[in-house]
C-alpha cells in the first residue's frame, strides 16, 4: 500500500506564513532597542549596576531557559493556542514594562517577556512544520521566515533611534503591542491547529530540569564572560551539566518523555543543531566587537551604525530566498558547507580593518559572513524540523532554537573574553602617563571605559589614550575574527561529512522503494 502524497500548500497556507512572520521581527526588534534605550531608563529609573545588567540579560535567559518547555507544551495543548495565548502575554507585559515606574518592575516585565518570548518561536516554526507538508515548500517556508530575523535585527536600530529621538524610552516596548493584536486578530482565522494527541500529560518535574539546566548554563556563561573565572559562574555551569545528566536521564527512562532524546539518532537532527550553535558561536563572538567598533573606535553615532550595516542585511535577505531554488541544482550538503566555506573569506576579511579607511572592508566581511552563514540556518532549520515527526515538531523547533541561544551565550563567554584579554593585555603596556588610577584601570578594562574616560581629558591625555584604545581593540577584533574563521572553518568541514550521503542511506531508500512498490502490488 503505497504512502499518500503530501499535499501541497494553498492560499491559506501561505498567508499564515505573513502572520508567523510577525513574532520573528518582533523578537529581533525586541533584542536590539533596548540597548540603545539603556542610557535613557538609566537615567529616568535610575538603576543600580546589577539592575540595569538584569534588566539586559533577563529576557535572554528567560526565553532560553523555557523554550524547550514551551515547545513540548505547544505538542501537547495545541501549537496555535500556545501561540495566541503567548502573544497575549507578550503584549500585556510589553505595556507593563514601557510604563514601568521602578527598575524592580521593568526587571519583572523582561522577564514575563521572556517566558512569552519562548512561546513565540517554537510555536511558529512547528507550525510551518504541519502546514508545508511537500519538502520544497517547507523548506521555502523557513527561509522566508528566517528572513523576518534578518529584517528585525536590520531594522531595529533605526527604529529604536527614531522612536528614542522623540518620544520616551518605553515607546521602544510598544513596539510589540500592535504586532501582537495583529497576530491575535488574524491568527485564529489563517493558523490551523496541530497536536500530538498522543503525548499525554505534561511532565513537569521534567520541565523544571529543562528550565534548570538552560538558566543555570546560560547564567554561568554570560557571568563567566562578564566578570572573568570565578566560583558563581563556574558553581552556575557545573550545576547546569548536573541537573541537565538528571535531565537526560529521566527521559530514559519514562515511558513517555517529555522530550524524546531518540531524534538525536538521526544524523541529519543532531549535525544541524551542533552546527547552528557553532555558526551562531562564531557568529556572536563577531558581532560583539563590530557595532563597539563602529561606534567606539570610527565614532560614528548609533543610527549611523545602524544605517551602515543595514545595506549587509538588504542584501543578505534578499540572496537569502535564492537558497530553496539552489537545492534544486545542488545537494544541500554542499549548499551547507560551500556557504560555511565562504564565512570564512568574511571572517578572515575583518581581520584586515584598522581604521575609517577600511570601512568597506568591514561591511564586505560582514555581508560575507551572512551569506555564508545562511545556507546553514535556513537548511539546517529544516533538516531539523523535517527529521522530526510532525507530532514532536514543537520539541524540534525548540532544540533548534535552544542551539541559537547557547551558541550566542558561548560566542559571548568564549570569544568574547578572549577579545577582552587581548585588549587589556595591549592596553597594560600602551597607556600614557598622567591616568588617575581609576582612569587607568577603566580603560585598559574596556573600550566603553576609555572613552567614558578620555571626555573628561585634557585633549593631550585623551588623544594617545584613544590610540592606544583603537590599537587594542582592533588586535581584539582581529583575534576574534581568527578564532571565528577556524569555527566556521571546522564547521564547514564536519557538515561535508555527516551531511554528506552515504551508502547506507542509498541503500535504506532502495528497499524502502521496493518495498513500498510491492505492497502497492
Amino acid at each position: 500500500m503505497t504512502r499518500p502524497q503530501p499535499a501541497p500548500a494553498g492560499r491559506r497556507e501561505w498567508l499564515g506564513l505573513a502572520v508567523l512572520m510577525l513574532p520573528t521581527v518582533l523578537l529581533a526588534l525586541d533584542m536590539t532597542v533596548l540597548h540603545l534605550a539603556a542610557p535613557h531608563l538609566s537615567a529616568d529609573l535610575r538603576p543600580s549596576s546589577s539592575q540595569l545588567l538584569w534588566i539586559l540579560d533577563i529576557y535572554g535567559f528567560m526565553i532560553a531557559g523555557f523554550l524547550v518547555t514551551m515547545g513540548t507544551l505547544g505538542d501537547r495543548i495545541g501549537r496555535r493556542r500556545l501561540l495566541l495565548g503567548g502573544a497575549t502575554a507578550f503584549g500585556l507585559a510589553s505595556v507593563m514594562a514601557a510604563f514601568a515606574p521602578s527598575a524592580e518592575t521593568l526587571i519583572l516585565a523582561r522577564a514575563l517577556l521572556g517566558v512569552a518570548g519562548a512561546t513565540l518561536m517554537p510555536s511558529t516554526l512547528s507550525l510551518l512544520r504541519n502546514m508545508f507538508q511537500v519538502d520544497s515548500e517547507r523548506t521555502l517556508a523557513i527561509t522566508v521566515w528566517m528572513t523576518g530575523f534578518i529584517v528585525g535585527s536590520a531594522i531595529g536600530p533605526l527604529v529604536g533611534g527614531a522612536l528614542l529621538e522623540f518620544f520616551w524610552w518605553g515607546s521602544v516596548f510598544l513596539l510589540g503591542v500592535p504586532v501582537m493584536a495583529l497576530l491575535l486578530l488574524t491568527g485564529p482565522w489563517l493558523l490551523p491547529e496541530f497536536r500530538d494527541r498522543d503525548a499525554g500529560g505534561q511532565d513537569w518535574t521534567s520541565a523544571l530540569l529543562s528550565v534548570a539546566t538552560v538558566l543555570a548554563l546560560i547564567f554561568g556563561l554570560k557571568d563567566l564572560a562578564r566578570d572573568g573565572p570565578g566560583l558563581l559562574p563556574l558553581a552556575a555551569i557545573l550545576a547546569g551539566l548536573l541537573i541537565g545528566a538528571l535531565f537526560v536521564r529521566r527521559q530514559r527512562r519514562l515511558a513517555t518523555p517529555m522530550f524524546d532524546l531518540g531524534l538525536f539518532a538521526n544524523r541529519d537532527f543532531s549535525t544541524s543543531v551542533g552546527a547552528m550553535m557553532l555558526s551562531i558561536l562564531a557568529l556572536s563572538g563577531a558581532w560583539l566587537m563590530v557595532f563597539q567598533y563602529l561606534q567606539g573606535v570610527l565614532g560614528l553615532s548609533p543610527l549611523h551604525a545602524g544605517l551602515t550595516m543595514l545595506p549587509p542585511a538588504v542584501l543578505q535577505t534578499a540572496l537569502s530566498l535564492l537558497i530553496p531554488r539552489l537545492t534544486r541544482y545542488l545537494p544541500r550538503w554542499q549548499l551547507v558547507s560551500g556557504g560555511l566555506g565562504l564565512a570564512v573569506f568574511g571572517f578572515l576579511a575583518m581581520v584586515g580593518v584598522n581604521d575609517l579607511d577600511d570601512l568597506w572592508l568591514l561591511i564586505t566581511g560582514m555581508t560575507v559572513m551572512g551569506l555564508g552563514v545562511m545556507p546553514m540556518m535556513i537548511l539546517g532549520t529544516d533538516m531539523v524540523v523535517g527529521a522530526a515527526p510532525p507530532e514532536k515538531a514543537g520539541a524540534a523547533s525548540a532544540t533548534s532554537e535552544t542551539a541559537t541561544e547557547l551558541g550566542m551565550a558561548l560566542g559571548v563567554a568564549v570569544i568574547g573574553s578572549l577579545g577582552a584579554a587581548v585588549y587589556r593585555h595591549h592596553m597594560l603596556t600602551r597607556l600614557p602617563e598622567g591616568l588617575s588610577p581609576d582612569q587607568a584601570l577603566a580603560a585598559g578594562d574596556t573600550l566603553g571605559g576609555a572613552v567614558g574616560a578620555s571626555a573628561a581629558l585634557p585633549p593631550a591625555l585623551a588623544e594617545p589614550l584613544m590610540a592606544a584604545a583603537r590599537t587594542a581593540f582592533n588586535a581584539a577584533l582581529h583575534t576574534n575574527a581568527a578564532v571565528g574563521a577556524a569555527i566556521i572553518a571546522a564547521t564547514a568541514l564536519l557538515t561535508a561529512w555527516r551531511l554528506r550521503p552515504r551508502r547506507d542511506d542509498q541503500g535504506t531508500k532502495r528497499v524502502e522503494k521496493a518495498s513500498s512498490g510491492s505492497s502497492s502490488r
